[in-house]
């Protein structure tokens, strides 16, 4: 940037700081103000970060802000500002832009920021700089947690923060491109911060017990200090060269030499012995030309073997998103001095640092405490460090807290996360790599730790690795890593360096789980498997809640009694803050009385009485009328008040039901993991390995087998190995891409550095030669990779799998030209019929059979004659409304005709139809053809003990509940929806049987039909009003005018409820309501009415009931309460007469239940709770009730 297009007000603030004369900085008296004046200039520049791009043009930190660093260290006002601006200015270029822009003007303002950065780095290679550094970072640290203020911490924080972005700053590539051993700008600010003392200082924040905050801060310090070594080249530093690493010198250079040779020889073969400017043409048999002819060669035969067809072709420029992803920056090595020093640094961080340190950070990691990916940082250091230990002397009591399983467990934990959000983030995948790699690092540092421990003289630390590979190898997440992470390698996404040491890491482990296995019988792991499972629908919370039972709640009551008289004689003070009555809330008084009284039941269920206890006064002051919660009695009698409250069935909403989808194709499968365990074998853990992308991984990497070490060539070779010998399956490695790379390999004047990889090359070959002599389709299959089914298919017989042995026998059948010809002609032909499932028509007309639905609609979605499957939903059972036909119309004519005489027309005609149909469909269709003029015709008719039909008026409420098992089987999934479409009228008689309806009363408020209740219930009481006053009594349309009321209309439940209490169905077409009928006295609607509010009596010389004051208040005008003799079992109520038990068994017509009919039925309990009848009759009458007596049928 051009200092001259400086900004006006910035220039004149950067005057204002001072001038250098010399070596000596004198600095304005406005310095001060200035420096807080640039950093406010910073906090709102803009987003190419213009003022920081001018600060850096004019050399500001070189020139004023080191220089007043330097020679004002003790003005702690100035220092302070200082050192926050320069923390400001030295940030990295990614904090600053979020991430490296893509487009040309952001990233050129990007690279003009790291530009500067890079000149800032130059000027802190100072000695003074970091001796001023450390010298106050030196004071600061003496200060007792007692003297340190806040200042004092946050300029601790903001010192190691600068020495941060310092070493974090890239190094320059044009500046820096001299030979390894040379100090560059990195080597030369490690020296100045060793020089300084700045390193001791770290080691003893790392160390120290009461600087434990910083220790996040010191690791990345240390992980930038070592960004550019090796750890086994620092731990070599220093040492003589052992023979190992002089014998890979010797092969490295022997290998350029025999390159050298093979190149002069080809030279002097191009250099002929006579010039001739004619070389002569040549015609290359067996390879042909753009047309039928062999290709004419017009070089010299030098030249013949870098033939190529695609010789003068222009090359096709390879798409940025398939680029081949960059490596990072190799290690290099620094200057001696500096690598004594860093080798000295690790020596001594590892004896007294490393694992306090790495405890602190896991510790830190685990609770959270840490900036989003710290984490990295751990898994380098763990890298690192033990690898270093490793190199130079192995002493596992050094690194002993990143050794076991939880460290493995860490990792793995981390890697797994890494491999994941690689995948769905697609566009920082690159960046999840980077993360994954050094997961990687460390997984694989911490496996040639434990090897290490197997080779230990001490016998504690090999117990030790065999404790660790114990848990490891048992465990499945382990095994099944390598695995995943090789199968989902990206090579646009992951380096090759990335894949190097994911193959190094995949044959440690395997020659060390080999190993483990070798000795050991019957060896036992861990597996898991997909379980698939259909979804069951969930019940309401409110139903799959058992309620206490009495043994429970007396044993909790003997348990909340002692508390209760505590609390009731003072001894246990009473809760201030419980409120019953909420007049801010939108629910409704009534409502929030019940609330009030569940509450007080909570409580008790919860063991908290004196809650209870203050709960049950508040709400009796709130609501004092009708002594809900009882009158102002004694103390004594509040604890019967609670018992009774404790032991009654209060009545609570169930949760709303979720609603359901209305059409499901198929139901939904829920897939879980079994976790279970199996004897393991290594070769079947092998086989894992034998499949197309595990084996593209391993040629991907060993294309580059010339820049290869040679161990990692050796795990290359091994794996291929372990698949063609051991696993007997070489023919997955006959493909056209590796027997390129094969020919490449042999071809190589340096083939014998790589005899390992040459001899496997040799052999893979010799096998397809053999085999092609004998499979004429083997040349052909060069050219796809292959699964093992498939390359067992190649190599025995390509009929055997689909003989039944193998994976494609249980595929679904190929579609020919002709079936495809056929199913096309089927689908147009059906398609635009109405009312019939295509699907089902043309399963129905194919001529191949074992076809099912599902193949012929992907199949219809492949030819393009659909656009998804969810064209073709499955058709719901029982919504499929099916014509009569004339045949069916004759065949019910005539079975009606025959059954017209008997008892059950109606069963008998169920019976004997031919076509499956539902009740309510034939009624319909007998009452269509004018056979009856009624539905009550078709009712079965009862008999007494006379034999005598009991009359059609008397029938209809119990018919529903007495249909025969045969008459269930026949009907279908509609009749359920139907039923209410065939019941009869109301007989005159009726009067609603008190405690009947209860059951199903309490069941509609439990699912939240309380409202629907009370209006159903004002609706009678208004009817009957009207009656009266009358004197005529008319039908009554029943007209829900809320959506609430139209809902429980429909309900199944409450319809039924209807019926019982007397109300009638639309009889026909022309009525869209339910009636009240005319017959029901205004005594009966009374009754009816009080019916859906009764719950309970009270017991004389008791508190009221909660419940029945509660939930069942009386009706100003209704009938007083009375009580109702209670008969024993088997005795009737209408002869007053015991009946004689045998064959006879009896049915209240007007009860919903058969617990009369019961032998053990018991008496009905006289419990405070207990419903009795709210009639008012004449004394010395008892109700009488209806009952129907049947003759039981014989076996």
């Amino acid at each position: 940037m051009d200092l001259y297009m400086m900004n006006c007000e910035l220039l004149a603030t950067c005057s204002a700081l001072g001038y250098l004369e010399g070596d000596v900085y004198h600095k304005e008296p406005d310095c001060l103000e200035s420096v807080k004046d640039l950093i406010r200039y910073l906090r709102h520049e803009d987003e190419t970060r213009d003022i920081r791009q001018q600060l850096g043009a004019a050399q500001i930190l070189q020139n004023d802000l080191l220089p007043i660093l330097v020679q004002y260290p003790q003005d702690k006002v100035l220092f302070d500002a200082v050192v926050r601006l320069t923390v400001n200015l030295t940030q990295p270029a990614l904090l600053c832009f979020g991430k490296v822009p893509q487009d040309a003007a952001s990233r050129h303002h990007f690279l003009q920021v790291v530009s500067y950065l890079q000149a800032y780095k130059e000027a802190f290679a100072s000695e003074k700089v970091f001796g001023v550094l450390s010298e106050k970072l030196y004071d600061l640290l003496q200060l007792d947690w007692e003297q340190r203020q806040e200042e004092d911490t946050l300029l601790i924080e903001r010192i190691l923060l600068l020495v941060r972005n310092v070493l974090h700053v890239p190094p320059d590539p044009t500046e820096e491109q001299g030979v390894d051993g040379d100090a560059s700008t990195h080597d030369r600010v490690l020296w100045a911060l060793h020089i300084s003392g700045m390193d001791d200082l770290l080691k003893f924040l790392a160390s120290s017990q009461t600087e434990q905050q910083w220790a996040l801060h010191v690791l990345e310090i240390i992980s930038l200090m070592f960004r550019d070594q090796k750890p086994e080249q620092l731990a070599a530093v220093g040492q003589g060269r052992t023979a190992t690493e002089r014998g890979e010198d010797t092969r490295e250079l022997e290998t350029l030499r025999q390159r050298e040779l093979a190149e002069r020889k080809s030279r002097a073969l191009q250099r002929p012995s006579r010039h001739s400017r004619f070389g002569g043409s040549y015609v290359i048999q067996g390879l042909k030309a753009i047309g039928d002819r062999d290709v004419v060669f017009h070089k010299g035969l030098h030249n013949l073997k870098s033939y190529s067809h695609d010789l003068g072709k222009e090359v096709r420029r390879v798409p940025k998103r398939r680029l081949a992803a960059r490596e990072a920056e190799p290690p290099r090595r620094s200057a001696r001095n500096v690598q004594l020093f860093l080798r000295e640094f690790c020596q001594d961080f590892l004896e007294g640092c490393y694992n306090h340190l790495m405890y602190l950070v896991k510790d830190q990691l685990i609770r959270e405490k840490a900036q989003q990916h710290d984490e990295t940082y751990y898994l380098w250091a763990t890298a690192f460090f033990m690898a270093f230990n490793r190199s130079l002397r192995f002493r596992p009591e050094l690194v002993s807290e990143t050794v076991g399983v939880r460290a493995f467990h860490f990792i793995e934990q981390n890697l797994t996360s890494y491999y994941e959000m690689a995948l769905m983030d697609k566009k920082e995948a690159a960046t999840w790599a980077r993360r994954m790699h050094l997961a990687l690092k460390a997984y694989q540092e911490l496996l040639r730790t434990v090897q290490e421990m197997d080779r230990s003289p001490e016998q504690a630390v090999r117990d030790s690795s065999q404790i660790i590979k114990n848990n490891i190898f048992y465990l499945m997440e382990y095994r099944e890593l390598f695995l995943a992470l090789f199968r989902k390698f990206d090579e646009t996404k992951q380096p090759r360096s990335f894949l190097r040491d994911l193959v190094e890491t995949a044959h440690l482990f395997l020659r060390m789980l080999e190993r483990f296995c070798q000795g050991r019988a019957g060896l036992v792991v861990q597996q898991s498997k997909r379980v698939r499972r259909k979804k069951k629908p969930r019940a309401p919370a409110a139903l799959t809640a058992q309620p206490p039972t009495p043994e429970e709640l007396e044993e909790l009551w003997a348990s909340l009694a002692p508390q209760l008289q505590a609390c009731v004689q003072g001894e246990v003070p009473l809760p201030d803050d419980v409120v019953p009555f909420d007049a801010a809330s939108e629910t409704p008084v009534e409502e929030q009385r019940v609330e009030a009284m569940l509450r007080i039941q909570d409580c008790l269920l919860g063991s908290r009485a004196p809650e209870a206890l203050k709960l049950l006064r508040s709400a009796r002051e709130v609501w004092p009328e009708g002594d809900v919660f009882g009158p102002t009695v004694e103390p004594s009698e509040e604890t019967k008040l609670l018992r009774e409250i404790l032991f009654a069935p209060l009545p609570r909403h169930a949760p709303p039901e979720p609603e359901e989808p209305e059409e499901l194709e198929e139901e939904e499968e829920e897939e879980t993991m079994r976790v279970s365990e199996k004897e393991f074998n290594f070769l079947d853990y092998l086989k894992r390995f034998a499949s197309a992308p595990v084996i593209r991984a391993y040629v991907v990497l060993l294309r580059g087998y010339a820049q290869n070490s040679a161990h990692t060539n050796h795990c290359v070779a091994r794996m291929l190995h372990r698949l063609a010998c051991d696993l007997h399956m070489e023919a997955l490695l006959f493909q056209l891409s590796l027997f390129s790379l094969f020919n490449r390999l042999l071809s190589d004047p340096c083939a014998g550095a790589y005899q390992e990889l040459v001899t496997l090359a040799k052999f893979i070959l010799g096998k397809f030669f053999a085999l092609a002599a004998t499979n004429k389709k083997a040349c052909v299959e060069l050219l796809f990779w292959k699964s093992p089914a498939i390359a067992r298919e190649m190599t025995e017989g390509y009929g055997l799998l689909r003989e039944g042995e193998g994976a494609s026998s249980r595929k679904a059948p190929v579609w020919t030209p002709q079936e495809e010809r056929e199913l096309r002609e089927l689908y147009w032909k059906y398609k635009e019929v109405e009312g019939e499932d295509v699907i089902a028509n043309i399963l129905a007309h194919l001529q191949a059979p074992g076809r099912t639905r599902r193949q012929v609609v992907n199949q219809l979605v492949r030819l393009g004659l659909a656009g998804s499957v969810k064209d073709f939903p499955r058709e719901r059972k029982g919504t499929r409304i099916v014509l009569w036909t004339q045949e069916q119309e004759q065949e019910l004519e005539r079975l009606f005709e025959e059954f017209q005489g008997t008892d059950d027309v109606l069963g008998n005609i169920m019976k004997n139809l031919t076509a499956r149909r539902s009740r309510a469909r034939v009624v319909e269709k007998l009452l269509g053809l004018g056979l009856v003029s009624e539905r009550k015709e078709l009712y079965k008719k009862r008999r007494r003990k006379g034999h005598a039909p009991v009359s059609d008026e008397m029938e209809p409420l119990g018919a529903p509940a007495q249909a025969s098992s045969a008459e269930e089987g026949d009907s279908d999934e509609e009749e359920e929806e139907e039923d209410g479409a065939e019941e009869g009228p109301l007989d005159e008689h009726w009067a609603p049987e008190d405690g009947a309806e209860q059951g199903l009363v309490q069941r509609l408020r439990q699912e939240g039909l309380a409202g629907p209740l009370q209006w159903l219930e004002n609706y009678l009481k208004r009817t009957a009003g009207d009656r009266e006053e009358d004197g005529v009594s008319h039908p009554v349309p029943l007209v829900p005018l809320s959506e609430d009321n139209e809902d429980a209309m429909e309900d199944r439940r409450f319809q039924a409820l209807l019926r019982k209490l007397g109300l009638r169905p639309p009889a026909s077409e022309q009525e869209s309501f339910w009636r009240i009928p005319a017959a029901l006295t205004p005594q009966q609607l009374r009754r009816a009415a009080a019916s859906l509010a009764h719950q309970g009596p009270e017991r004389e010389g008791s508190p009221p009931s909660p419940l029945g004051q509660l939930s069942a208040p009386l009706h100003p005008q209704g009938p007083p309460p009375a009580e109702r003799p209670s008969a024993s079992p088997g005795w009737d109520s209408e002869r007053d007469e015991p009946v004689p038990a045998g064959t006879k068994r009896r049915r209240q017509m007007d009860s919903d239940s058969e617990d009369a009919a019961s032998p053990g039925a018991s008496p009905a309990p006289t419990g405070p709770f207990v419903e009795e009848d709210e009639e008012l009759q004449p004394p010395g009458r008892r109700k009488r009730i209806r009952h129907v007596e049947e003759e039981e049928e014989e076996d």
